[in-house]
């Protein structure tokens, strides 16, 4: 069947192509994860517009005869060391427009340019058992790896045994806590802490790595906050200053029922004492303190990431759905 649809590069994204931008991923979404909060205006607004942290967007419309847009597609272009091989893809169609050649147009544009800049690695990620994860192993995408998606619903948890995992005692360490960029005079042993997160279990995808300094964290807070986010930590620091762990939560939009963790992570000569269990109760503290409004924290995990796993378990995380991270090896010229 011959695509019915036109794709077309955005080099600058207006008001009018975000919407038409959020248009396809609400109804995309709707369709694919039935019950998945629907994806706000401003926040696709802020994604398409605002810079991005050590990578570029390259974004296509796909629209049909009479302009109805069918489908986008986003390729981010990591810029930074030991990255700059890599690309990822986000494409959502329509199901209205569906099984019409409209993805397959999309991901051929995003296969060309991740040519046109040397990139042998294209990553993208599919609902499990979705229309997505069939679309993209029939496009010679190969599976990499599997997330667990978590909830944890602050309501439902018990708030006595939550307190004593917060309040309970770490000699040698002590907690502190942010909003927004890491004070200065931690900056410096939160970026080598940051880079605990390279040995995080990624399955067979070549993701490369990165190093994070004092300038990369600040900036990580900026792009966080010009999107309209708010992002809160929580951190383990020894005795003798190293930043030990830390948890990472991020309010989209600064407010909303559902709060995003990012990173959680404990160096390694820091680990077996409990610290990523106690970051994380008490950033679950905090927000019923601070952000009432707050009801639920979603976060994912490799399925081989067994601590992890076990930590968020034992503070209450349920497995509510999975996804899978699939890799296609891009011949480069």
């Amino acid at each position: 069947m011959s695509p019915s649809a036109h794709v077309t590069p955005l080099q600058h994204v207006s008001d009018t192509e975000a919407a038409a931008w959020h248009q396809v991923v609400a109804a995309s979404t709707a369709h694919d994860l039935p019950g998945a909060p629907a994806p706000d205006p401003g926040q696709i607004h802020a994604q398409l517009t605002q810079p991005a942290l050590g990578s570029r967007r390259l974004t296509w419309i796909a629209t049909t005869a009479d302009g109805t847009p069918a489908g986008v597609a986003c390729l981010r272009l990591f810029t930074s060391p030991g990255q700059q091989h890599l690309a990822e893809l986000e494409l959502h169609v329509d199901p209205a427009h569906r099984r019409l050649g409209t993805g397959s147009l999309l991901l051929s544009a995003g296969v060309a340019a991740c040519r046109a800049e040397g990139r042998r690695s294209l990553v993208a990620t599919a609902a499990a058992d979705s229309p997505g994860e069939s679309f993209s192993e029939r496009h010679g995408f190969r599976r990499a790896l599997t997330l667990d998606h978590l909830m944890l619903r602050l309501d439902d948890l018990d708030v006595s045994d939550l307190l004593r995992t917060a309040d309970a005692e770490h000699p040698g360490y002590r907690l502190t806590g942010w909003t927004g960029t890491v004070p200065d005079e931690l900056a410096e042993a939160f970026a080598t802490a940051k880079n605990a997160m390279n040995d995080m279990p990624v399955g067979d995808l070549d993701y490369g790595s990165v190093a994070w300094d004092a300038e990369r964290v600040r900036a990580m807070a900026q792009v966080v906050s010009g999107r309209g986010d708010t992002l809160l930590t929580i951190a383990a620091v020894h005795d003798d200053g190293t930043m030990a762990g830390y948890t990472e939560i991020v309010l989209p939009g600064g407010s909303g029922r559902r709060a995003q963790q990012y990173d959680t992570a404990v160096v390694p000569a820091h680990r077996g004492h409990g610290l990523g269990l106690w970051v994380k109760a008490a950033m679950a503290r905090r927000l019923r303190a601070e952000h009432p409004g707050v009801v639920e924290i979603e976060t994912d995990n490799a399925d081989d990431n067994v601590h992890m796993l076990a930590v968020n378990h034992r503070l209450g995380f349920r497995s509510y759905r999975r996804t899978r991270e699939f890799q296609l090896d891009v011949p480069t010229a």
